[in-house]
This record gives C-alpha cells, sequence and structure tokens, in this order.
C-alpha cells in the first residue's frame, strides 16, 4: 500500500476508513516530509465523464465557502485539492490529530450532564456559521467529532459536500432524519443528527447500539423514547434533546442559535441559581463573623434566612411547571415559595415572568418591582421590569430600567435590544438605531436585531441600508421568513414591484400561513393588473382567517379597482360586520356607491366616516364631491376647505392641490359671470372627480 503514490506525490500511511462510500487514507505529501492530510475516495456509480466534472466544480465551489468558514472558525477543517486517478475521484483535507467521540461515547459509560452539554454547545456553536453559508454537514456523527489533540477542542469533519453529484447514500442511517433519507435536506436535519449524538453520549450507547432508538417509539406520537430510569437528567435538557429529535422536521428546532439560545437559557440559570446559593452562604459567613464581633444575639436579628428544603422543591418545581409552559402552576408554587419565605427574591423574579407569559403585565411589574426592592444588584429584574413597562405602554419607565440593567451588566444584548424597542416608540430614531446596533456587536448572530434595525432605516427611508439588513437577516438564517417580508415591503417602496413579488413568494414558501405575506403580495399583483393572482391571495388569507378584515378591504379596493364595484361593496360590508367603526371600508365603501349612482347611500358612508374619524381628510374631499353633484356648492366648499387643511397638514401635496382646484372651480361658478346684451353666460368646463381611498 505504502508503495503506491496518489497523485503522484500523496504516500499512504494507513486506511483511516473503508466505508460504502469510499475509502480514507491518513497521507503524507513527499514534497512537504511531514505534512499529514486526509484524502478521501468517493465512489461514484457512474462512468460518465460528467459526473467528474460535477465533482470538480462542486469542489472549487465548496472549496472557497469552507474557506471563507475556515477563517472565521478553525474548528472546520480546511479543503486542500482534488483530483481524479483511474476514473475515482479524490478530495484532500486538513487532517486533525486527535481522538473522534467515537473513543469517548462507550458503551454502558454514560458522559456527565455538564460534558454533554458542552459537547453539544462547542457543536452547535460550529453549526450556527456553517449554516450561515448555507452548507449543511449532512453526515454528523461520533466518528466525523474529532477532539482536537493541540487545545482539546472539538472540530466538526468530513463535510458530505460533494454527495449531490453521486447517488450513493450517506451511510450513517443511524444518525439520520426521515427527510433527509428521502433526499429533501433541511437545516435542522443537522441538528436532528447532533440530537441522536447527545442521547447516545448520555446513554452510553456506541454507534452499533443507536440503530434501536428507532424502534423505541412512544404508541400515541411515534416519537423516539430515550429517557429511562438509568438516565438522571435535567428536565429542560431533555426537553431540548425532544425538540432537536423530532420526527417531523417542521415541529423541530429550525436553527440551530434557537437550540444555542435555549441551551445558554439552561446554563445561565443553573449559574443563577449557584451564584444565589453562594450569596447566601457567602452571607451566612459574614453572619458568623459578624456575631463574633458584635455578639451573637444582635446579629441574628439581621441574619437572612437560611433557605429551607421545602422552599427550594416549591421554588424549582415552579422553575419546572414555567419551562414546560404552564405559567398557572408556576405562580401557584411560586406563591407558596414566597409564603415560606417572604424575602426570596427570586420566587418573585420568577413569578414575575411567569406573570408576563400570562399576559399580566401590571403583575409583572409588580413583582419584578418587588425583587429589585429586595435585591437592588439583580440586572435580570430590571430586564424583566422594562419588558413588563413595554407592554403596558410605559416606554420612559421600560427605557428607565434597561438603562439600569445594562449598568449593571454592560454586556446584556437583550437589554439593549428592549430598550432600542422602547426608543423606537417614541420615536427616538438615533437612540434606537445606537442600540440595535450595539445588539449586533455584542451578538452578531441575533437576527432580531438586523431585522428591527432594517425596520427602522426603512422608515427613515434609508432603503438601501434596510435591505442590507435583511440580506445579513437571511444569510444567518436562510429560513426566516420575516426577513423576506420586510424586505419585499422595502422592494416595493423602492418600485421593484417583481423583486418584492418574489421575496413575499419566498415567505410564503417558508410559512404557508404568513397572511401579511398574501396581503401584500395580492396587492403587488393588483397594482400590477394581474387579476386572478391578487384576487387568489386574497382569497388564501380568508380561508386561513375568515374574520380578517384587511383581507376584506384590499380585496374590496383590488374589485373597485376592475369595475366590480358590486363586489367590492360585499367586501366593505363584510368588514363593516366585523368593525363597525372601519373609516376606510366606510370611505371606501362610499366610492363604491358613488360609482353606481347611488349618492345617498355614498353620501352616508362619508359622513359616517367623518364622525369617526372628524380628521379624515379622505372622506371630506369625496363627500364635497357628492354635494358638488347635488348642486350643494356652499357644502361641498367646505368640505372641499377642511380636507385641503388636512391634507396640507399631513404632508399629501397632490391631494391638496387636487383640494384647492375644486374648490376655486366651484368658487369661480357661484360669482355672477358678465354678460352683453343677448349673450348667455359661457358653462365652465368641469375636469373628472377624483375620489380618495383609503
Amino acid at each position: 500500500m505504502n508503495s503506491h503514490l496518489l497523485d503522484g506525490h500523496y504516500r499512504i500511511l494507513k486506511a483511516l476508513n473503508d466505508g460504502e462510500k469510499g475509502k480514507t487514507y491518513l497521507v503524507e505529501d513527499i514534497n512537504f516530509p511531514g505534512s499529514q492530510f486526509r484524502v478521501k475516495q468517493l465512489c461514484h456509480p457512474s462512468s460518465n465523464p460528467q459526473s467528474l466534472t460535477i465533482l470538480h466544480r462542486l469542489f472549487t465551489s465548496k472549496a472557497a465557502t469552507l474557506e471563507k468558514l475556515r477563517q472565521e472558525d478553525d474548528k472546520i477543517p480546511k479543503l486542500i485539492a482534488c483530483f481524479e486517478e483511474k476514473e475515482e475521484f479524490y478530495i484532500v483535507q486538513e487532517f486533525i490529530p486527535g481522538n473522534p467521540l467515537t473513543d469517548e461515547i462507550i458503551q454502558g459509560q454514560p458522559l456527565r450532564e455538564e460534558q454533554v452539554i458542552s459537547l453539544l454547545s462547542d457543536i452547535l456553536e460550529i453549526l450556527v456559521l456553517v449554516h450561515s453559508y448555507g452548507v449543511i454537514h449532512r453526515d454528523i456523527k461520533p466518528a466525523n467529532i474529532i477532539r482536537r489533540e493541540s487545545d482539546e477542542k472539538l472540530v466538526l469533519v468530513n463535510f458530505a459536500t460533494f454527495n449531490e453529484a453521486i447517488t450513493n447514500p450517506v451511510d450513517n442511517l443511524e444518525y439520520m432524519p426521515i427527510e433527509q433519507a428521502n433526499g429533501n435536506r433541511k437545516y435542522n436535519s443537522d441538528i436532528y443528527a447532533l440530537g441522536i449524538v447527545t442521547i447516545a453520549a448520555l446513554k452510553g450507547l456506541p454507534a452499533n447500539e443507536i440503530s434501536n432508538l428507532r424502534s423505541q417509539k412512544n404508541k400515541l406520537t411515534g416519537e423516539i423514547l430515550w429517557r429511562d430510569k438509568n438516565i438522571k437528567v435535567n428536565r429542560k435538557l431533555a426537553k431540548i434533546i425532544n425538540k432537536m429529535v423530532r420526527l417531523d422536521y417542521r415541529k423541530r428546532y429550525q436553527y440551530a442559535t434557537e437550540v444555542l439560545d435555549d441551551l445558554k437559557k439552561l446554563t445561565n440559570v443553573e449559574d443563577d441559581q449557584q451564584k444565589q446559593h453562594h450569596k447566601k452562604l457567602l452571607l451566612i459567613l459574614i453572619g458568623l463573623a459578624g456575631c463574633i464581633a458584635l455578639g451573637i444575639g444582635a446579629w441574628q436579628l439581621r441574619s437572612p434566612k437560611p433557605v429551607s428544603d421545602a422552599e427550594q422543591k416549591l421554588y424549582q418545581e415552579g422553575v419546572n411547571k414555567y419551562d414546560a409552559g404552564n405559567y398557572e402552576g408556576a405562580v401557584e408554587d411560586f406563591n407558596q415559595a414566597i409564603k415560606l419565605d417572604p424575602q426570596n427574591a427570586w420566587a418573585y423574579n420568577r413569578r414575575g415572568d411567569a406573570y408576563y407569559r400570562l399576559g399580566d403585565y401590571e403583575q409583572a411589574q409588580a413583582d419584578s418591582s418587588q425583587a429589585i426592592l429586595l435585591n437592588p444588584q439583580d440586572a435580570n429584574a430590571y430586564f424583566d421590569r422594562g419588558f413588563a413597562f413595554s407592554e403596558l405602554g410605559k416606554y420612559k419607565e421600560a427605557i428607565a430600567d434597561y438603562t439600569q440593567a445594562i449598568k449593571l451588566n454592560p454586556k446584556n444584548a437583550y437589554a439593549y435590544y428592549g430598550r432600542g424597542l422602547a426608543l423606537a416608540q417614541l420615536k427616538d430614531n438615533k437612540g434606537a438605531m445606537a442600540d440595535f446596533s450595539k445588539v449586533i456587536a455584542l451578538k452578531p448572530q441575533y437576527t432580531e436585531a438586523y431585522l428591527q434595525r432594517g425596520i427602522l432605516r426603512r422608515h427613515l427611508k434609508l432603503t438601501q441600508a434596510a435591505i442590507q439588513d435583511f440580506d445579513r437577516v437571511i444569510k444567518i438564517n436562510p429560513s426566516d421568513a420575516k426577513a423576506y417580508y420586510q424586505r419585499g415591503l422595502t422592494q416595493s417602496i423602492n418600485k421593484q414591484k417583481y423583486i418584492a413579488l418574489k421575496d413575499y413568494t419566498d415567505a410564503i414558501s417558508i410559512n404557508p400561513k404568513y397572511i401579511e405575506a398574501y396581503l401584500n403580495r395580492g396587492d403587488v399583483y393588483s397594482d400590477l393588473g394581474e387579476k386572478l393572482e391578487a384576487t387568489e391571495d386574497y382569497n388564501t388569507i380568508l380561508q386561513i382567517d375568515p374574520k380578517f378584515i384587511a383581507a376584506y378591504t384590499h380585496r374590496g379596493i383590488h374589485r373597485f379597482s376592475f369595475g366590480d364595484y358590486q363586489g367590492a361593496i360585499e367586501d366593505y360590508t363584510a368588514a363593516l360586520k366585523l368593525d363597525p367603526n372601519n373609516v376606510a371600508a366606510y370611505n371606501n365603501r362610499g366610492n363604491a356607491y358613488l360609482e353606481l349612482g347611488n349618492k345617498k347611500a355614498a353620501n352616508q358612508d362619508y359622513s359616517r366616516a367623518i364622525a369617526i374619524n372628524a380628521n379624515n381628510a379622505s372622506a371630506y374631499y369625496n363627500r364635497g364631491v357628492i354635494r358638488t353633484k347635488q348642486k350643494n356648492n356652499q357644502g361641498a366648499i367646505a368640505d372641499f376647505k377642511k380636507a385641503a387643511k388636512l391634507f396640507q397638514q399631513q404632508g399629501e401635496q397632490d391631494s391638496y392641490q387636487d383640494a384647492q382646484r375644486e374648490i376655486a372651480i366651484l368658487q369661480n361658478n357661484s360669482a355672477p359671470a358678465p354678460t352683453t346684451e343677448g349673450e348667455l353666460p359661457q358653462p365652465i368646463h368641469r375636469r373628472g372627480f377624483p375620489i380618495h381611498r383609503e
């Protein structure tokens, strides 16, 4: 074996793997003595030369992508070269000295929970980066996770980037989800595989026993049953793993960032509990020292009460119920814990979280305030109260709390994010922009910050910068429907209607029930004169939600646009049944009645719109049109004057000019024209009235 040189200069040192997909060798480049590389032979069933051509092209594109990834994270190996020999295709990769995870997952020797959490976090951080570049690993298993010899860090190797050019299935069916086996790979296919690796580590299962997991299913749900009495694992961690390995990829975590965030919340809770425990121990020790100096009797009156087992149990049960989504049950447990110890700041804090989830923002704010009173240095309590204040519309108070949370913990990206949202509500665009940018600096992968900054930039008419933010979200998470939708809105403002259509369509393909995307796509279709496509989008919305008012009003506008006035009236009437104070529906239905010649009904609708909103310029203008047709010139002039004033205040210059022109025509008509004997006054030619819709 060693006498043969691959590609004329790679000496085989030993075989690393001999699988169905091909062989893998450890080699030395004779031109660089002592160098070591990993050479993988790809077996492909076709002898067609085009197959090798495709592989060469794939190598070129994938190597460039993986090189970029390598520059950002050295835990991703380099692709060095590729070559063809005897109609076989080989790729040369960086060799990572170390031991595969198969050496750590030993039968009957489960890894400790903290080891598994560390393993999971390390690989997820790699996947976040990998997925952001549009790469799916597709072959995650213990053998492809190497603990690097030099620094003990985990490295993800053997990216299955060339399998699309060959038909051999990946030989890790034990770790592969059903959608990938069917050729429909997703980003969260990698999450499923990593979840199975995690279960194997917790149970001490070698690769040859992983297949048994598939037979251990819940009879009702079909989901994998992996926990048993021999495995003691944190409930929240178990919940995370269960969501990673859901059989239906749509019910699984969609992105590695989501898993990582939940995992960090888990570890943060544990860290906080440990810190709180240490604080209590420290206070007790201080108390003991004080006893020596000041006397036992006096100090006992000030010494903090130790946490009882019953209190700790109730608190933990409340946390568990909160994590499981049982917020009412969590409140009950925290109530009992507080009864046992009214000074338990953490119980108030967590009960406030539960109330927040239940929508009781007043009580959430009150509990956070009590937690702050008991522990003024608790940044999390200020953070929680900030969100409660925001929901109550008290944005100034929320900003003050977020600011205090930031002072206590300057690296809390979420506090900056919350403050940015509150500042945006108060129209402090500069402050909000700075906060969203700070979030991005602290957490470059946090897509919500890019999304909100993009929306803010669009409002400030910085459309290209907004599009860049939405582009970044999509790069980090190609399955973020909101980013496509927001980018579509921005493209519509830029008059790029066909590009907007594509973005809305992408958003809908990711989320088939994205009502707002259907609504805006329908509007674009309508503007482009695509009658059937627009109608289909509006109809789809009403199939999803028959009470979605905007679908009726927008479909009414669409029907009006091609002369279906009766259909438009039916839509506006349906909208008014759902919302009797819908000003736009009254105004636009009035327009439809006017087109059908029903001036009385039109006048009633415009008047009703004005009664609901006395600042509705369009309704005044349109009623002025009716009054003109009814020869009520003085009433018409009054309406047009009111409309002109409102249009001017609202910055609608073209509409303001329309109203002024109508006033001039009516005033000219009202003045008697001079005549000569035997000559009749000439009629003034009036242009067609524009009507204003909403």
